[in-house]
């Protein structure tokens, strides 16, 4: 007689062929921004990303990551990475769409909201390779610095061909791009760099000195700091030399990882590498800040990616996993955690694009969204970035066991999350940069509390969060006070913007419990602790993807 053991009862079937743009914090933003010609390519994008092909892509990327080869089977150097062939799909198909730098050549109104959007609903499926795509789209602003540079490889890195190799960067058709900052004994601090450039007489220079980190090692090209005698400079250095040789920029060795595997990040030497000058003698580190601001947005996308990416699959399980005679969904703790989920993400997703909606009119000239994008970039960094790996964790426990193990997908979400609140700047980092923006540009908080203010009375709670970051602002004028309070200012700074964009812009009962919660504290110190009252029904209804196949 044969005992059956292996019936498989009670467990979520597989979450495929869903569409990450299947929600409509996000479709809203793009008609409410003027971006609505670009919702038809972020849908079919989402439907790309959620379909079997690219969930199996993303999976063989992360788990078969990156190998370093210095030299070639007789002994020359030749300083490759090499990728699975997943790798370069997912990275053909971000180029293709134009995710890595098409807003800089398209004067349709809200290009980098849509390219934003784009972002989002890709990288919910691998975020690892939005490192290259995300540099690559923030060299361009940085490389205008130097207008004939630009006219050279702008157009290339704008391509929408994916061309891998090392090769002269300008006999290709489409160029990635790379930057190289970060050193051992300075880490956020730049200017502490030791790395020398030198001049050829030329035009060109010679660089030598240690990176610590340097993401996507195998790009075309690279904007890197290093020390001239008028100071810190920035230049363009490439791989491989007009001549077909390969630059003087060794690979030591591939960073060991806690996540990010898919994205290869090393440790690198110039020796004598020729680069190119951009910018200003001696200011390079304010050239390449605009490079940063830019990495800064994708980092805000990438966590509120991540965050939807969560909340599905959180939402996914409980919606057939059973318990105590019906599914978890319905269970009344359990759906306080997940609208608790839901919040957290709508908020983050709403400040996402308003972010990147203010970089598109900034572009046009908007001096008031461009000292917004300023001070509120920095903030929504710091917040968050921060926030990401919180509701990681949450929603791969909304899975128990099941989400412990890699085969759910959790694991690797979890393990991602903390990179986007260290990358371009840890907490500290952003939060200091808001007292910096504060102090340095007075209409960055004038344009921030125009915002805010557009929902002056709409919810006390609201109002008297923002009276209370009013109240805050006078601390500042003590330096050592200043610092010391610099989280929490950019933290309720971040929290209040959140709070009037859902008001304005979300469904009632989001505002609601976001404003009770987030701002009126009524709230605990994890999730699933939202007051009492709030319309849990509705929040999870408008957080639920709708389409067939999905959660």
């Amino acid at each position: 007689m044969t005992t059956v053991t292996h019936e498989v009862l009670n467990q979520a079937p597989p979450l495929t062929e869903f569409s990450t743009a299947d929600e409509p914090t996000l479709l809203e933003a793009l008609r409410r921004e003027g971006a609505a010609w670009g919702e038809a390519e972020v849908s079919a994008l989402g439907a790309l990303a959620g379909t079997q092909a690219v969930q199996d892509q993303a999976r063989w990327a992360e788990e078969q990551p990156p190998r370093l080869h210095t030299h070639d089977r007789h002994g020359h150097r030749i300083d490759e990475v090499e990728f699975h062939p997943a790798w370069h799909q997912l990275m053909t198909v971000a180029v293709e769409h134009g995710l890595h730098a098409a807003p800089w050549s398209d004067d349709r109104p809200g290009a980098h909201l849509v390219r934003a959007a784009k972002f989002y609903v890709w990288s919910q499926a691998e975020p690892g390779h939005g490192c290259p795509i995300s540099m690559t789209y923030a060299a361009i602003p940085a490389l205008r610095a130097a207008p004939d540079l630009a006219a050279q490889y702008e157009p290339l890195l704008a391509a929408r061909t994916y061309d891998f190799g090392l090769r002269p960067p300008l006999t290709k058709a489409g160029l990635i791009a790379g930057m190289s900052m970060t050193e051992k004994q300075g880490g956020s601090d730049v200017r502490a760099n030791t790395t020398r450039a030198v001049p050829a007489g030329d035009g060109t220079y010679r660089i030598t000195g240690h990176k610590w980190f340097t993401s996507a090692p195998m790009s075309d090209v690279f904007l890197a700091l290093a020390r001239t005698p008028e100071g810190i400079g920035c230049f363009l250095v490439p791989r491989v030399l007009p001549d077909g040789t390969l630059n003087g920029m060794r690979l030591m060795r591939l960073k060991d990882k806690l996540g990010n595997r898919s994205n290869a990040s090393s440790e690198i030497e110039y020796d004598e590498a020729v680069a190119w000058p951009v910018g200003e003698p001696g200011r390079g580190v304010r050239t390449i800040v605009e490079m940063v601001n830019m990495t800064r947005l994708d980092c805000v996308l990438g966590s509120a990616a991540g965050m939807r990416a969560g909340l599905r699959q959180a939402l996914h399980h409980t919606a057939h996993r059973r318990a105590f005679g019906r599914e978890l969904d319905q269970q009344p703790l359990m759906r306080a955690v997940l609208a608790d989920l839901a919040v957290e993400s709508e908020a983050a997703t709403v400040l996402a694009m308003r972010l990147a909606a203010a970089v598109d009119r900034a572009q046009t000239g908007d001096a008031g969204e461009a000292a917004l994008r300023r001070l509120a970039l920095a903030a929504g960094k710091y917040w968050v970035c921060k926030r990401g790996s919180t509701h990681a964790a949450e929603a791969l426990e909304c899975l128990g066991g099941n989400g412990y193990v890699e085969e759910s997908g959790m694991p690797r979400l979890y393990r991602e999350a903390p990179l986007l609140s260290i990358w371009e700047g840890s907490g500290n980092v952003a939060a200091l940069d808001v007292l910096r923006a504060l102090g340095k540009e007075p209409a960055c908080l004038d344009a921030f509390f125009a915002e805010v203010d557009a929902a002056a009375g709409a919810d006390r709670r609201l109002d008297a969060a923002v009276a209370s970051v009013r109240g805050m602002l006078g601390s500042l004028a003590v330096p050592e006070r200043a610092q010391l309070m610099a989280r929490s200012l950019a933290e309720r700074m971040a929290l209040v913007l959140q709070g009037s964009l859902l008001v304005r812009h979300s469904h009632p009962a989001v505002a609601d419990a976001f404003c009770a919660s987030r701002l009126g504290g009524e709230w605990g110190h994890a999730f699933g602790t939202l007051p009492t009252g709030v319309d849990l029904g509705a929040i999870l209804e408008r957080a639920r993807p709708k389409a067939a196949g999905g959660a």
